[in-house]
């Protein structure tokens, strides 16, 4: 059988920048293994198969990393949603647009728009709410990225476990020294285990006023990732702490993101937030997206 595919770059206007993705926007009739496969094969961060829905919404979405299934994460659907729109799977993008992906997570509404230049533009709503987990010390987060706890800021908040679907161990850097000399060291992501993260994606950090609020780094190596150069899911989670630490008790907030600089893939990430009642409602995050290529798989 053969299943037409696109990739496309995430959080980017640039080709060649961003997040890489490959979608299969006809994926019926593959098993769960070939689909592990062909994420394998592509060995992208993820890779995403297009399905009908089972719960009346527009598409049901699978997200597989090369070595597993993922229930979120924030590229993929930005990804897929502007492939989909892009092939015209939705009609003419005539004005502002909404869809829904039904995923593990739960359902994915995104908001698709054109932009000066024809670019499209999607932003998605966070599947679940903001849940927080564990803290770990600076020692530990330091040990698992090959910098001193020094280099930790923990003013803030201590390094913590985040999740609006997809959790993550989010921690602040003192600068941006400290952010481009991090580098995973398999042993102190193996201290992580030992303290009870099952699957230590780190989220590192640094607040910035130099045209970005916030410049990051993401980690997964124990998820086949080394390093992601656009993480929605994460900064998501991120926006989401920031604003629960906020002292408001309510408004709105936003951030624009750079992560991808240190691997050569710069890519922006527009992240905003809602508070009510001392609570965090809704988290959002958007970008930009570019085709790369089309081509058919053979399975």
């Amino acid at each position: 059988m053969r299943y037409r595919y696109f990739t496309c770059d995430v959080f980017t206007d640039t080709r060649f920048g961003g997040n890489q993705l490959a979608v299969l926007p006809e994926a019926e009739g593959l098993s769960d293994r070939q689909m592990q496969q062909i994420a394998r094969e592509f060995n992208f961060s993820e890779t995403t198969f297009v399905l009908p829905p089972e719960a009346g919404h527009d598409r049901r979405v699978r997200i597989f990393t090369p070595p597993r299934e993922v229930p979120f994460a924030g590229h993929p659907n930005i990804g897929t949603a502007f492939v989909l729109t892009t092939m015209g799977a939705f009609g003419p993008l005539d004005g502002p647009a909404s869809i829904t992906f039904e995923e593990e997570a739960g359902l994915v509404p995104i908001a698709i728009q054109k932009r000066e230049g024809g670019r499209i533009w999607c932003e998605l709503t966070a599947p679940q709410s903001l849940t927080l987990g564990r803290t770990v010390t600076a020692q530990a987060v330091a040990a698992a990225v090959s910098l001193s706890a020094a280099d930790i800021l923990t003013t803030a908040h201590a390094p913590q476990m985040a999740s609006v679907g997809l959790p993550f161990l989010i921690a602040e850097l003192r600068d941006r020294d400290a952010l481009a000399r991090a580098r995973p060291d398999i042993s102190g992501l193996d201290g992580l285990v030992a303290e009870g993260i099952e699957l230590p994606d780190l989220h590192l950090y640094v607040r910035t006023s130099d045209g970005f609020d916030i410049r990051a780094r993401m980690f997964a190596p124990m998820d086949g990732v080394p390093e992601d150069p656009a993480t929605g899911s994460a900064n998501c989670a991120l926006a989401g702490l920031l604003s629960h630490l906020d002292e408001a008790a309510g408004g709105t907030f936003s951030w624009r993101i750079a992560q991808g600089v240190e691997m050569g893939r710069p890519s922006v990430l527009e992240a905003r937030t809602e508070k009510r009642d001392g609570e965090v409602v809704n988290v959002w995050i958007g970008g930009e997206s570019v085709m790369v290529g089309e081509g058919y798989i053979e399975v």
